[in-house]
């Protein structure tokens, strides 16, 4: 296994301390919750974490414009509830504090324990789950994906801007209500905890709607040019997004260069078209990675123009590029 580390015991310890050297903004407390250094004083309060290993997600958006704090676990393991609801407390102004939950049983139950815990302590909190992940069939049971920061940006602004917790909490479901993501890979990740990779796969093949934990996809097939693999993606995107007018993201999984990304955006670009939809803005980058994996995801969001001046308004994260 070759890995960049020191100890894999201290795999995530040593992340968030370079983490916090390289951004003078923001500061770890209680071990593992990464929070701005200077605390907003007044209006709700955005939080979201899970599971380390998805970088830059969730503690590169810990900034102005975006979280107030991330609750960052072990490498794809959910962190518990009292961490939870430690960031809930730190971060808290009396206008209550949004939990922005992806739909993973642990994240589920752990958050929403911690939103119980708060609340018994009296502090207003709500939830929103992330579903996005279209690889699997039951809605219910859909995973949160790269659709997640979209949510980290939505509500971020819409604190901003002043809004109250339950409007916050209503217009982030009603957005995430509409966005749609798939994802493929070439190679699975290797956890460094474990020296474990998540799947094992022939050096010919891919996998077709991959979870951003390693998990196993739709289905395996052969290497394929691009435009094969786009074309693929974004025919199941557009079963399930009516709207002509789309917000497209082209996520890196964590080890796929930047120039393929570009390659692959000029492709979803054409499978978009023939498909009948016109593109109104673009995200490109690393944005919901699973550690070293190779591969991509497109995430469509219907196109709203209250919805795109909220993903384009200033933030202080500077990995949420367009």
């Amino acid at each position: 296994m070759k890995k960049l580390v020191q100890d894999k015991q201290q795999f995530l310890k040593d992340m968030l301390d370079g983490l916090t050297l390289a951004n003078q903004s923001i500061e770890v407390i209680h071990d593992t919750i990464v929070v701005r250094r200077a605390k907003k004083q007044s209006g709700v309060a955005i939080v979201s974490g899970g599971g380390s290993g998805h970088e830059p997600a969730h503690a590169g958006y810990v900034a102005e414009g975006m979280l107030d704090a991330a609750v960052c676990g072990e490498v794809f393991t959910s962190p518990t509830p009292d961490k939870v609801l430690e960031a809930i407390k730190a971060v808290n102004t009396g206008d209550g504090v949004l939990l922005i939950i992806k739909n993973y049983a642990g994240d589920v139950m752990n958050f929403e324990m911690a939103q119980e815990m708060a609340q018994m302590e009296g502090i207003d909190v709500e939830t929103v789950i992330v579903r996005d992940d279209i690889a699997i069939e039951d809605v219910a049971q859909r995973r949160g994906v790269a659709g997640t920061v979209f949510a980290h940006k939505y509500a971020g602004y819409l604190a901003d801007q002043g809004a109250s917790l339950h409007t916050i909490q209503s217009k982030v479901a009603d957005m995430l209500e509409g966005i749609r993501s798939i994802g493929m890979a070439l190679t699975p990740p290797m956890v460094p905890t474990t020296g474990k990779y998540g799947f094992d796969i022939d050096e010919k093949d891919m996998e077709i709607g991959i979870g951003i934990h390693g998990e196993k996809g739709l289905k395996r097939m052969p290497i394929a040019p691009i435009q094969t693999i786009t074309d693929q993606l974004v025919e199941r995107l557009v079963k399930e997004v009516e709207s002509e007018n789309v917000i497209v993201m082209v996520n890196g999984m964590g080890a796929t260069p930047l120039s393929e990304l570009n390659i692959a955006t000029k492709y979803v670009a054409a499978s978009l078209k023939a498909q009948g939809k016109t593109v109104r803005s673009w995200f490109v980058g690393d944005y919901m990675t699973s550690l070293d994996m190779q591969g991509f995801s497109i995430t469509l969001v219907p196109y709203d123009e209250a919805i795109q001046e909220a993903f384009f308004a200033p933030t202080a994260s500077q990995y949420f590029t367009h």
